[in-house]
């Protein structure tokens, strides 16, 4: 048979309908064709056949448009259509543009096929410019046009654009078209515009399932859940058969309403349906039962699976982690992994999250392994997740050699490593952190800001919680609940409670009873038992219903003040006003307040009725007591009972050992301090924080390691000189060792408290108040020692200790000498 021998061809035409690219053909040597196909007609169908079945590659591809060149049937529109798609199918989107602008006059069907192929490489802007183009020269516009053009609106989520498209469809009546109608639907829906989707949605004529699939899907984005539900029966009331996606609509509008007994009916309508085996609804059945605690039923869904896909798997491990099942969720992960199944960021991030809320240190390597033998460790939010998972495990170290090593990282590592070193204890460290996050230009989020705003506060840096409350006005932050809380307990921890109340009152009209919480434990660490009380009496009154924590909060502040009866008539009203059972958090303030009163029968009678065992924090306030009032024998009775329930407690020794060091019985003290050392437990060292300019400063007991110690031990002197002139007499009993008179002497002013108001006097202006931290409760002499000072100098010196403040002035204390 003869056969028709194709040349080789340059060709560089220069197109008058061009917007975007240029192109010059490569030259191709092509094979045959049967001679009964050189007739146009039938070439042009060979060649719609050629594109339909054989391009599987761009060579492919150019060598029919080559042949189409050759055999002068290129001006074919229809045949330009489905070249045109071939080149959009492999994402040589130029090359289908080269052949669409071959003609001034495009049919509407060439338009569509280049407007559609724009749209599914995502090239968004082109779509919309060539949409605009056909407008303005008179080109047919029909339904698909416009449903292009309105999903890439929906990708650039340009709404005044949609608009125009809608109005365009409108205009050329096609706006009934079902297709188009369902693409209305998404982009309103996208937009918040729900009510005009819905209309949109009963002005269809012709309503096919994927119409109801958007219509549903809209009110289940926007939180309209009834309005889904009732969709979804009306579909079974007219005879419309749901499809896949209708169910996992359905399905998460069950998650979200927390509807299970709806769920489980809908689970029903699935096997029902003959979905049975649909991988995309079983495994939002098994999302739906893990979100709603049922982990039994999930476990079933997904044992019966026929085909699992990787979305599968990983619904199922976080619903273990979601459920506390961590264990569970490792070994199902380790299943995953032996059967030969891959895994993917998704899978190891609800492990690592696991790991850290159990504080599972050695799992959380052997993930971290299997992330970074997988390659990926370059993952920004799995990155993120592991620096988050050693941070919640205390392991500081590790989370900085991973911070170190990102490459990228953005607001929320940031934040991880800063609430990491916060809630660790190094708060001077993540403002430091902060500092360097300000120089990298890396904005600062909400979360950041709290976080910096509690480190703040546990080092008592006032200067810097304003500059970080100064960051949250400007940036729109100050007036979240979360935030206002946050600056309440700030303030109030650096000894700024009038500044907490400015605060407070800003933000009291809120019904968050959490505010109100943080205004009471302000005013209680302050001693200002009656305000703290009133604030309490004031929430009432407004109708907010305390909580267990007001509770704690306004017992605590009760305590701090000496309000014994009214202390013990709100603990009395707990359970008969406003039906909170006491917890052992209660207890122990109640126990406490009667131990610091004296009044240790009754506490001990107290704790003899607690409806349940008495844990540690019940027997250590009553030990407490004990210490405060020497009372020996029930001191040694409570924490006996304290060791055996944690035994490896070195506070509980530490109290032991004061209490018969008060007693003067040292054999007593050398065998508890034996034990300690045996046990491996050290007594938690004292230390004091005091901010002067923009740095603070930490001082232990005993420290030398300041550059200007010396100085500083100097003018320790001159004022110890002074104070005992004044009447001082050293209170040696707080000297828990076995030493000489002098040596206790020089112990207690070595105190840390001491050298921080040495240091303090030394180096800020006459006359400006001192802000002292202690992480330990302030012993007996220093109180007595600080009213001395504060007389002398005529300054107002404020400490904070573990328990709460003490205002001291003009020789006296706010706390009345009663702590």
């Amino acid at each position: 048979m003869p056969s028709l021998h194709f040349h080789t061809r340059i060709f560089n035409p220069k197109p008058p309908f061009r917007l975007i690219h240029s192109y010059t053909l490569r030259t191709f040597t092509t094979s045959f064709i049967d001679a009964q196909f050189t007739q146009s007609p039938f070439i042009v169908s060979r060649f719609l056949w050629l594109l339909q079945e054989y391009p599987r590659g761009l060579f492919h591809a150019k060598s029919i448009h080559a042949q189409i060149i050759t055999n002068s049937v290129s001006k074919d529109q229809f045949l330009a259509t489905k070249l045109v798609k071939a080149y959009c199918d492999l994402g040589h989107v130029g090359d289908a543009r080269h052949v669409f602008d071959q003609f001034p006059q495009p049919k509407t069907i060439l338009c569509n096929a280049m407007v559609g192929g724009y749209l599914r490489n995502e090239w968004y802007s082109e779509t919309l410019e060539l949409f605009k183009m056909m407008g303005s020269c008179n080109l047919a516009i029909d339904s698909y046009t416009c449903n292009y053009a309105l999903k890439a609106c929906v990708g650039l989520l340009d709404y005044e654009m949609g608009r125009e498209v809608i109005r365009k469809a409108v205009e050329k009546g096609v706006e009934s078209d079902r297709f188009l109608g369902s693409s209305m639907i998404n982009f309103l829906v996208k937009f918040s515009s729900i009510d005009e989707a819905r209309r949109v949605f009963d002005a269809m004529p012709e309503r096919d399932v994927v119409c109801w699939n958007s219509m549903i899907g809209g009110y289940v984005q926007a939180h309209h859940f009834n309005e889904a539900f009732g969709l979804f029966f009306d579909m079974h009331r007219l005879g419309i058969r749901p499809s896949q996606v209708t169910m996992a609509s359905i399905i998460q509008a069950c998650i979200e309403t927390r509807n299970l007994k709806l769920g489980k009916r809908v689970h029903g309508c699935v096997f029902g349906l003959g979905m049975g085996y649909d991988v995309l609804v079983l495994t939002s059945l098994v999302d739906m039962y893990s979100k709603m605690g049922d982990v039994e039923s999930a476990q079933l869904v997904f044992v019966s699976m026929p085909i699992r896909n990787l979305v599968s798997w990983n619904a199922m491990i976080s619903g273990f982690v979601q459920n506390g099942l961590v264990r569970e969720a490792v070994d199902l992960f380790q299943r995953l992994v032996v059967s030969g199944g891959g895994f993917d960021s998704g899978t190891v991030v609800s492990l690592l999250q696991g790991c850290a809320q159990t504080a599972d240190l050695d799992g959380g390597k052997i993930i971290h392994g299997c992330i970074y033998r997988k390659g990926l460790n370059s993952n920004l939010i799995l990155s993120t997740a592991i620096l988050d998972l050693y941070s919640k495990c205390s392991a500081l170290k590790q989370a900085s050699f991973v911070f170190d090593r990102m490459k990228v990282r953005n607001v929320i590592t940031w934040t991880a490593m800063l609430v990491g070193l916060a809630q660790n204890g190094h708060a001077e460290k993540a403002l430091k952190l902060f500092s360097q996050m300000q120089e990298e230009g890396v904005v600062a989020n909400s979360v950041t800001l709290v976080s910096l705003i509690h480190s703040c506060a546990h080092m008592g840096s006032l200067k810097k919680g304003r500059s970080v409350h100064a960051h949250l006005i400007r940036h729109g932050y100050a007036f979240d609940v979360v935030n206002m809380t946050a600056l309440i307990d700030m303030y109030a921890k650096c000894g700024k409670i009038n500044s907490a109340e400015k605060i407070f009152s800003t933000g009291s009209i809120s019904r968050d009873v959490i505010l109100w919480n943080s205004m009471i434990t302000g005013y209680g660490m302050h001693g200002h038992g009656h305000q703290a009380v009133g604030v309490y009496r004031k929430m009432i009154k407004e109708g907010l219903k305390p909580n267990q924590t007001t509770f704690v909060a306004v017992l605590t502040a009760c305590n701090h003040s000496g309000l014994v009866e009214e202390g013990i008539t709100l603990f009395h009203g707990m359970e008969r006003e406003h039906n909170i059972r006491p917890n052992e958090k209660h207890y122990a303030c109640i126990v406490d307040l009667l131990g610091r009163a004296n009044r240790l029968e009754e506490a001990e009678g107290i704790v003899k009725q607690i409806p349940f065992e008495p844990g540690s924090v019940v027997l250590e306030a009553l030990l407490s007591g004990c210490r405060t009032h020497k009372n020996i024998d029930m001191g040694v009775q409570t924490a006996d009972k304290l060791l055996h329930l944690d035994s490896m407690n070195p506070g509980i020794y530490v109290v032991l050992s004061n209490i018969y060091a008060e007693a003067s019985r040292w054999d007593a003290v050398n065998y508890i301090r034996g034990l300690m050392r045996t046990r491996g437990l050290r007594k938690t060292p004292g230390y004091s924080l005091i901010e002067v300019g923009n740095h603070v400063f930490t001082f232990f007991a005993g420290d030398d390691s300041h550059p200007n110690w010396a100085h500083i031990h100097r003018f320790l002197e001159s004022l110890r000189l002074e104070v005992e002139a004044s009447g001082y007499v050293p209170d040696t009993s707080c000297v828990l060792r076995d030493v000489d008179e002098p040596m206790k002497i020089k112990l207690l002013w070595g105190h840390s408290e001491r050298l921080a108001i040495a240091f303090g006097l030394l180096n800020t202006p006459a006359g400006s108040l001192i802000r002292i931290t202690k992480n330990l409760r302030v012993c007996s002499d220093c109180h007595a020692v600080t009213k001395y000072i504060s007389n002398i100098v005529k300054r107002e010196i404020i400490v904070r200790d573990a328990n709460r403040f003490h205002h001291f002035l003009d020789g006296k204390c706010s706390c009345n000498d009663y702590w």
